[in-house]
């Protein structure tokens, strides 16, 4: 008991003894840096609005700074603009900017090293080489900023969010966009991404690898060089997200490479070149997504096994399924498919026939991608109508055995 009143003593004197430095052009402290060199930990400082032209700014006490509005720290293009590396910190209501490119160093507006818990929120940042980079950090939270930038290309771009190393992290509310990646995890854990846009970005939306135990829902990526990459990495969760017009001759709403035991449920993906493209996937349940005008719904390539394919609903893809092998281990069932063109006499909801899904010519277009341009041909229809009838090219097994009559996700 005496433990415990010591602490709470203690932390009541922590709080009486904080602070509030205030910083102005005509204020004695007119800089950031001079305000945290005289800063103590608990303290808070104000900036007030007007244009600090500051870079490096070394933070290792642990404070809460934030501005009012139209307060801007122009970086100058000579680096990054501030630098922390302390636990319990809070950073809000700035706006940051001319962060320099660097293809030898990462220069962030923000970058956090080896710190824990702390929060970074209502941030915007414009003309940025990295946005927020966190590294080897834990229990922190990126809250409802807006990131961009005008890169053209991978090369001189950095990434919006960019967190290697950490766990116990939480990305929400963010805008990201005109950056290479929207938000970037590498070995990542426990972390969640949820409410956040990330639109027309160079390479990425969400680019995620070697990461465990995440779990991201209710985001939209639009109009990205690619919408979301999930590599190397198991126990995932992914769900009511949006995925739409990622267009490009090597684009896809989600990627999928060497993931394991995940869940794929409640997504929307609309106008992508491929919805979601499987490489090296096993044991993944892929429920309740909607794929709708798509290029292809869904391109598999070898080794996915044990895949789950239930209550999904494929509406008007130029191609619903690729497979690029002719054996089988995965399942199909209770899918909705636009193109089915059986009945239901017993009208009990379910097709009377089984639909096969992979056609002889979307195995021929995996093959001979110039073929594409035969689309919507008579002899389309003709070959399609004859490897349904006897099998040679495709899986005999790949069926739907109980395809749905009527869309199931509205």
């Amino acid at each position: 008991m005496r433990n415990y009143l010591f602490l709470f003593s203690l932390f009541c004197i922590t709080i009486l003894q904080a602070k509030q430095i205030e910083v102005c052009k005509s204020c004695s402290i007119s800089t950031i840096k001079k305000a945290v060199e005289i800063a103590e930990d608990g303290d808070e400082i104000f900036i007030k609005k007007g244009i600090y032209k500051e870079n490096d700014i070394e933070i290792n006490k642990s404070l809460i700074i934030f501005g009012e509005e139209g307060t801007i720290l122009d970086g100058t293009n000579k680096g990054s603009v501030l630098h922390i590396s302390v636990d319990n910190f809070v950073i809000r209501s700035l706006k940051i900017i001319n962060v320099v490119v660097s293809y030898t160093k990462d220069y962030a507006a923000i970058k956090v090293v080896r710190s824990n818990n702390f929060t970074i929120e209502n941030i915007v940042l414009d003309e940025v080489f990295f946005g927020v980079l966190i590294e080897k950090s834990h229990n922190g939270k990126v809250l409802n900023n807006k990131i961009s930038s005008t890169s053209k290309d991978e090369a001189n771009s950095g990434n919006g969010i960019h967190i290697w190393h950490s766990s116990n992290m939480e990305v929400s509310g963010n805008e990201v966009y005109g950056m290479r990646d929207g938000v970037y995890f590498e070995f990542v854990t426990d972390s969640k991404i949820h409410n956040n846009l990330s639109h027309n970005n160079i390479r990425y939306g969400l680019h995620f690898m070697f990461s465990n135990n995440d779990t991201y829902f209710n985001n939209e990526f639009v109009n990205n060089g690619a919408g979301v990459a999930v590599m190397f990495s198991k126990f995932i969760s992914m769900y009511q997200n949006k995925f739409t017009h990622n267009w490009g001759s090597a684009s896809y709403g989600l990627l999928l490479k060497e993931i394991y035991d995940t869940q794929i449920y409640n997504n929307i993906f609309e106008e992508n070149t491929i919805g979601i493209k499987g490489e090296g996937c096993t044991r993944i349940n892929y429920k309740n997504n909607t794929f709708i005008r798509n290029g292809w719904a869904i391109k598999i390539a070898g080794a996915c096994y044990g895949n789950i394919f239930e209550q999904n609903d494929f509406m008007h893809n130029s191609l619903d399924l690729a497979y690029n092998t002719q054996v089988n281990d995965n399942r199909f069932e209770s899918n909705y498919w636009s193109e089915y063109t059986g009945y239901d006499l017993d009208k009990n909801g379910i097709g009377d026939i089984p639909y096969r899904p992979v056609k002889l010519f979307s195995y021929i277009v995996n093959q001979t991608p110039e073929a594409l341009v035969l689309l919507r041909s008579l002899f389309v229809d003709i070959i399609n109508f004859s490897e349904k009838v006897s099998p040679v090219f495709t899986p005999d097994d790949l069926m739907d055995k109980k395809p749905i009559m009527k869309r199931i996700n509205d």
